[in-house]
């Protein structure tokens, strides 16, 4: 027993496939993260931005789909030096998008890894020359940041040539290369250790001003002290003295009995041995104690 297929049904396969081949041919899809350009026998016509359905020639024009979204792309890292002649190995990276889809379409025939090599070389380029105008200690502090928007700019006007628009670059590692490393760890840690010397022979340096000031100091007070001390002695020597000659003159022999006992306290004072005469004057009140 043969199967035919009803007419009805082979007419309705037969348009659903003429309507998918027609559909494939005379139109196509922009996806809501891309641009089209439609291009007759390789030159541009249109570029499509809106999203959803859209027409076109069937056999005479081709699509070029565009990334219409931000992109990172990591540049590979490269060798540079600094103005005091340091190699590092920068990693980097750039942030961009399609600007002209018609110019980007030229320069690049719509392949990203076409404007991945443009972008290689000219931000390489203008970092190189950037940051070969500062030092290693410089490229690796916050001012770094001024310096890679020098380079975002530079860069920026010469990639709109070919259509792409730079946002921005950012470099996510800046090292010394692996072979000169610890020497210039070591070159580091020498002139940090010459540094602290300097500043402790400064510190003894200006400690010993500050003693030799102190002494000087600790000198003249204690002169002037000392010259303090003679005057009030001398002042007080002339006190006494003229309270001598005022008991003196009050009582001339009561005045030189008082001082011959003063004088034979302190003569005879501690076992002191005196050999005078049986006549001497200085006797003369011990002798009348005697009596």
């Amino acid at each position: 027993m043969r199967f035919s297929i009803p007419k009805p049904l082979m007419i309705f396969v037969g348009a659903v496939i003429v309507l998918i081949i027609a559909y494939n041919l005379f139109t196509f899809t922009v996806d809501e993260t891309q641009k089209a350009a439609v291009l007759r026998f390789g030159e541009i016509v249109r570029i499509v931005e809106e999203p959803g359905l859209h027409f076109k020639i069937p056999f005479v024009q081709s699509i070029t789909y565009l990334e219409d979204r931000v992109i990172s792309y990591d540049i590979q890292p490269l060798d540079v030096y600094t103005s005091d002649q340091e190699r590092l190995s920068i990693d980097n990276y750039a942030i961009w998008r399609v600007g002209d889809p018609q110019t980007f379409v030229e320069s690049t025939g719509g392949r990203l890894l076409s404007a991945q090599d443009k972008i290689d070389v000219i931000v390489f380029s203008d970092l190189r020359d950037i940051l070969a105008e500062h030092t290693y200690g410089e490229i690796i502090s916050e001012a770094r940041r001024e310096y890679l928007e020098e380079v975002t700019e530079l860069s920026r006007v010469k990639l709109a040539e070919f259509g792409i628009e730079l946002i921005d670059v950012r470099i996510k590692r800046a090292d010394l290369p692996t072979e000169i490393e610890q020497a210039v760890f070591e070159r580091m840690r020498s002139e940090r250790a010459r540094m602290a010397a300097e500043l402790r022979a400064e510190g003894e340096e200006r400690a010993k001003e500050i003693r030799s000031t102190a002494d000087k100091d600790v000198d003249i007070l204690l002169a002037d002290a000392r010259k303090e001390a003679e005057r009030v002695r001398g002042e007080g020597d002339a006190k006494a003295l003229e309270i001598y000659a005022e008991a003196y003159n009050q009582n001339p022999e009561f005045y030189r009995f008082w001082r011959t006992l003063e004088s034979y306290k302190t003569a005879l004072n501690g076992g002191t041995r005196l050999v005078l005469s049986t006549d001497s004057e200085y006797l003369e009140f011990l002798e009348g104690m005697a009596e």
